[in-house]
């Protein structure tokens, strides 16, 4: 797709490409250097290419700033909300702050040798296509070198599947989880945001309830290749998925952390769960108890306006979504 075609299209509109980072300094600065020439010229595609830091503690906000990237800290994005932990929470942030931006694009900050056009591959149906309000993009995922595509492991092992089973209108969405997505703000500002891993799904599910599976479109973006992380760290992404997708699908949830084990020496856990119940003692094996921390943040056009940026409680995120429908 054409930048050219996509600036003539824009009619007025402002675009940001928002990267969330977090100890992404091998990644950032690259990245930021193939983006900036969207930015370049009379007439850019996207008028602001902006890394929310979330709180790196390595060369993440130096990297990106040199590389042309605007860098915008986490805290002083939304000034006197207490930052939480978690991908969505910065997200969540940069929506809020980007107050005069139409539409928002979002990479993750660790990808590597993106498609060249993935910027306008994201937008184009948010520019073309009247009442698309998301675009999610899907790539060709290897899990080691270049070929197969058996990475995005908890899409194919536990989101889809879950999707099927319970919201099969879905079901048709290649990476529900995946980072590379773009929205209208005004979608944006309506929708609550998981403040962890579960914001990808959770941004998916409230779309769909409050604007109909025919404002959601797909992009192809080519392959991915970013950092795989291990199993046993995966398995605490899918509980955070998993507690958003039930919310949002009405189902209960115990609220419950996960527990990890793993061989290993040592005489077992490191103690008690918080329910008072002991991961295991085998001394052959090592258990770790994970809490599930991750809250939703209210929607961002009301805390834009003064409203309460607090967490808000469980429950209340899909019924305020269902009050939405329920009124447009």
């Amino acid at each position: 797709m054409s930048p050219d075609r996509l600036v003539a299209r824009k009619a007025g509109r402002r675009i940001a490409v928002v990267l969330p980072a977090l100890d992404e300094e091998r990644t950032i600065g690259p990245l930021v250097a193939g983006l900036v020439r969207f930015t370049e010229g009379p007439h850019p595609l996207v008028d602001e290419l902006v890394v929310l830091d979330s709180g790196s503690t390595d060369r993440t906000a130096e990297r990106a700033a040199a590389a042309g990237a605007r860098v915008l800290d986490r805290a002083d994005a939304v000034p006197g909300a207490p930052v939480l932990p978690g991908k969505g929470e910065a997200m969540w942030r940069a929506v809020v702050a980007l107050g005069t931006s139409d539409l928002v694009c979002f990479l993750d900050a660790d990808l590597v040798d993106p498609h060249p056009d993935v910027v306008p591959r994201l937008l184009a149906p948010l520019l073309l296509r009247p009442g698309t309000a998301l675009v999610k993009g899907y790539h060709r995922r290897p899990l080691d070198g270049s070929a197969g595509h058996e990475g995005g492991r908890v899409t194919e092992l536990m989101a889809r599947p879950l999707l099927a089973a319970l919201r099969p209108e879905l079901r048709h969405v290649r990476q529900p989880l995946g980072g590379e997505y773009a929205a209208t703000r005004e979608l944006l500002d309506l929708l609550p945001f998981a403040t962890g891993y579960g914001v990808d799904i959770g941004l998916l599910l409230d779309t769909a309830a409050l604007r109909g599976t025919g404002a959601i479109a797909q992009a192809d973006l080519g392959v991915r290749r970013h950092r795989n992380r291990p199993v046993h760290e995966l398995a605490r992404t899918s509980r955070e998925v998993l507690a958003t997708a039930l919310d949002r699908c009405g189902v209960p949830d115990s609220g419950a952390g996960i527990i990890g084990f793993r061989p290993g020496s040592g005489t077992g856990g490191p103690g008690a769960d918080p329910d008072g119940e002991r991961p295991g003692d085998d001394p052959g094996w090592r258990s770790d108890v994970h809490p599930l921390l991750q809250v939703d943040r209210p929607a961002p056009g009301p805390v834009r306006s003064g409203g309460p940026a607090g967490p808000i409680p469980p429950g209340a995120r899909a019924s305020g979504v269902t009050a939405l429908v329920a009124g447009s």
